[in-house]
């Protein structure tokens, strides 16, 4: 019996099984960088125990599955960087990280016009059972991570690594890449100006989405949160879709961050 299948009432087993990976993995874990580097939607996976959520492989390889391209990029991007990075495991439709618990997109019944079968009527022991099993460990680790640096005395410049679709609902979207922020926009108002600098990019002024503390997570809770000098960067999909368009953007982002640094971090010692 699969946990869709599991009747009412009937106790919950653990959603992750031995043969399925841990909810997150870290990259370059003793980076030097005071960059640090954060993947919500880099993976794809389904827990066998949520057997397919009702879907053929080809939904889970859209965008809605997950942010193609990001994993690549993120780990390229930490070894040019010498920083720490983190990638979420599983599928954004097992549940998305980057949402905070009462997001009703939290475990979303359609997205972009797809049905998902295996979230549609989810009681509250099984929302809770994912939230457990994955969005809770993964960003803990983060949360450690931050504070491990916070005592140690070192400085963190916090970067969420997404990637967007090049269309969205019949519209076409003309950005390579978006800079996003909510109330801090030290960090993305200085990187939004070095991409658009860079005289080939359209680049997207909190486009083609907006941060706010009911949609997001990672913004509000690591970096607002903390007060963290911070940034969420969305990169077009078919810009990163192959390792050479990762390799690409790591090189760019590593070369702009770089230049970057001292300026922000006088900002984070401010």
């Amino acid at each position: 019996m699969s946990l869709l299948e599991r009747p009412a009432g009937m106790p919950a087993a653990p959603l992750l099984g031995p043969r399925d990976p841990p909810p997150f993995a870290v990259h370059n874990p003793h980076g030097r960088s005071p960059f640090l580097l954060l993947a919500d939607h880099a993976g794809q996976r389904v827990p066998a125990a949520l057997g397919d959520l009702g879907l053929v492989q080809a939904e889970l390889d859209r965008h809605i599955g997950w942010d193609i391209g990001i994993a690549g990029t993120t780990r390229a991007l930490s070894t040019r960087l010498d920083a720490w990075a983190i990638e979420q495991t599983y599928s954004r439709l097992v549940i998305d990280c980057n949402r905070p618990l009462a997001s009703p997109t939290l475990m979303p019944e359609t997205s972009d016009g797809t049905a998902i079968p295996g979230n549609a009527g989810a009681d509250a022991a099984q929302r809770q059972q994912r939230i457990d099993a994955i969005h809770a460990p993964y960003h803990a680790r983060i949360a450690a991570e931050l504070d491990r640096r916070r005592d140690a005395g070192r400085p963190t410049l916090l970067v969420m690594m997404h990637s967007f679709t090049p269309a969205m609902n019949g519209m076409q979207r003309p950005w390579h890449a978006g800079v996003l922020y909510h109330r801090d926009a030290r960090f993305a108002h200085a990187l939004l100006q070095a991409l658009r600098d860079e005289g080939d990019l359209v680049v997207g002024d909190n486009q083609p989405y907006s941060v706010s503390s009911t949609s997001d997570y990672a913004v509000p809770v690591h970096g607002e949160g903390r007060g963290l000098v911070h940034v969420e960067l969305e990169i077009r999909q078919d810009l990163i879709a192959d390792d050479a368009g990762q390799q690409a953007w790591a090189e760019r982002l590593a070369r702009l961050f770089t230049a970057l640094q001292p300026t922000l971090l006088a900002c984070a010692a401010t």
